[in-house]
């Protein structure tokens, strides 16, 4: 679980980007960030993830603070997958050598073994086993970079806009295979989103950031019916 307790970040001094941002991701909980862009969505994720250092706040794990562990550490020691919005695969290796580097830090027996269990679940990764990354859609490499996350096990993946440039389509496929995930591994799932009502319909809970502050936070379900969550948001009541 992960515990997110009045937290300030920014970039430059004396400039803060979020102010006071709680929340909470259960063991097996689908949680979604909403807003606007420029309201600290990523901020508050890379400070969770470990790439920047919160000025105050806690960010604990288990019941241990985490704030200023990097995050070569937390995928290592904690059991936390990142999964960037861009950049997150590489292009010119294939789907197994993108899966080999997701399980680099085990051994050669254990890494096949992931590897084998994780083609299973997710057939496309054996569909395009040798093909290189840069050769796939937008919605496969998406799948690959999820699957390479999950290569060590984590017990919490971090996803920074999972559905970014994809078609309707393939959100729908990225957004299940999420799920998938999180069922098949029992892994807590934090993710920021732009698709908010989509977002919404897989998550169990949602929190919308405004000017870097929890503006609402509740149930998915509850979320995708308020009239503030549209005024706030989405523009309109969700279909």
């Amino acid at each position: 679980m992960i515990e997110v307790r009045d937290l300030f970040a920014g970039y430059t001094p004396e400039v803060d980007i979020l102010h006071g941002v709680s929340l909470q991701v259960g063991p097996i909980d689908i949680v979604t960030i909403l807003g606007p862009n420029g309201c600290g969505k990523s901020t508050l994720l890379k400070a969770i993830a470990g790439f920047l250092l919160p000025r105050s706040g806690t960010i604990t794990m288990h019941g241990r603070d985490v704030a200023r562990i990097p995050v070569n550490r937390k995928v290592c020691e904690h059991g936390v997958g990142f999964v960037p919005q861009t950049d997150n695969v590489f292009g010119t290796l294939t789907v197994r050598e993108n899966l080999m580097l997701g399980g680099h830090a085990l051994s050669s027996f254990p890494r096949e073994a992931r590897i084998e269990e994780l083609c299973e679940q997710y057939p496309v990764l054996r569909h395009r086993y040798r093909s290189p990354a840069s050769a796939l859609s937008g919605g496969e490499r998406q799948i690959v970079s999820l699957a390479r996350a999950l290569m060590p096990r984590p017990v919490m993946l971090l996803l920074d806009e999972p559905s970014a440039g994809l078609s309707p389509k393939m959100v729908d496929e990225v957004f299940d295979a999420i799920v998938q995930m999180r069922d098949a591994e029992h892994i807590g799932v934090l993710m920021v989103e732009q698709n908010a009502i989509e977002a919404l319909r897989i998550a169990d809970r949602g929190i919308v950031l405004t000017m870097g502050r929890v503006a609402l936070a509740g149930p998915a379900a509850d979320l995708l019916e308020s009239d503030e969550m549209s005024r706030l948001y989405l523009g309109g009541r969700a279909a």
